[in-house]
């Protein structure tokens, strides 16, 4: 039997009634961590979650008339039948097989081309590194719409440079090149400052190593620089990929100038005339939404690639 004396009796529900030093600390720290927290969630939650919703919700619904239709029309229920009709539509069908044209020839190249020059730049041949990085990256800043105009312009028949190409650049077969080319100028430069960031992560006693065993400067950027910065190639192409299924701004201008471009050449495209020409809500929500879980598998797949390959 423990027995207390007056002091230690008064200060004992004191310190019952009161938390420990560890445990307040603990929530305080939860507590700032909510705090810091609370603008990302309602960004995310305002911007990215409530959107995502408002077009699950409206992929249910169409617009039907009733009676005469005096009345205007009105939201029907059709549960799933929006996505049946999209994935049933043969211009969906053929926006997904240009797109799946697009990125496997711009993925390839354009990566290629950024990996490249940012080795190149990386390396002791070339000088004035910053200037030409800039020269490089400068496409990038100009808006996409002007990047349209600009090679629309020199697309154009009266054009030198479609002189001195073998194929019509704005026919048929020639579009899907020269959407490729516009999205690889502006992009290559982006993806080079990545690859070029990355490349001066690289440590200099490892580039030194491989130097004294007699590498030379392709077999050092080969075998040393390229397996250091996969992991930053991987995301590269992961958001390369979501951006390339995207395609919108280059097929829309060059729309203009042609008639190889429909309305619905590509799925972005497709969504645009369902939702603004043919205000067809509900089919460009289910659209949208076949989309994103095309754009994430495909990021899933990109993504468990790269972890197999670092390991």
């Amino acid at each position: 039997m423990t027995v207390l004396t007056p002091e230690r009796a008064a200060s004992a529900p004191a310190r019952a009634g009161r938390p420990a030093g560890p445990v307040r600390e603990r929530r305080n720290r939860g507590r700032a961590g909510l705090a810091l927290a609370a603008p990302f969630a309602i960004l995310l939650t305002l911007t990215v979650l409530v959107p995502i919703g408002y077009a699950l919700y409206l992929s249910l619904f169409t617009d039907r008339l009733s009676g005469l239709g005096f009345s205007g029309p009105h939201q029907a229920f059709v549960a799933l039948g929006n996505y049946l009709d999209v994935l049933t539509d043969s211009a969906f069908h053929a926006s997904l097989g240009n797109v799946a044209l697009f990125v496997l020839v711009h993925i390839p190249i354009m990566l290629g081309l950024a990996l490249g020059l940012a080795l190149l730049i990386d390396s002791a041949v070339v000088r004035l590194k910053r200037l030409w990085s800039l020269a490089v990256f400068l496409p990038y800043a100009v808006p996409t719409v002007i990047t349209g105009l600009v090679w629309a312009y020199l697309y154009s028949p009266n054009s030198r440079l479609t002189a001195l190409l073998p194929f019509d650049p704005l026919g048929k077969t020639g579009i899907l090149p020269s959407i490729v080319n516009i999205a690889t100028w502006q992009w290559v430069g982006y993806n080079m400052i990545i690859f070029y960031t990355a490349l001066q992560a690289v440590p200099r006693d490892v580039l030194e190593a491989a130097r004294a065993d007699g590498a030379g400067g392709i077999r050092t950027a080969w075998s040393v620089k390229v397996p250091m910065i996969r992991p930053t190639m991987f995301v590269a192409l992961v958001f390369t990929v979501i951006g390339s299924l995207q395609l919108f701004t280059e097929p829309l201008v060059l729309r203009g100038f042609t008639g190889s471009v429909t309305s619905t050449w590509s799925p972005s495209l497709y969504v645009y005339e369902a939702a603004f020409i043919a205000n067809d809500y509900g089919r460009a929500a289910a659209a949208s939404v076949l989309l994103a879980v095309v754009s994430a598998l495909l990021s899933a797949l990109v993504m468990r690639l790269s972890n197999r390959r670092s390991r």
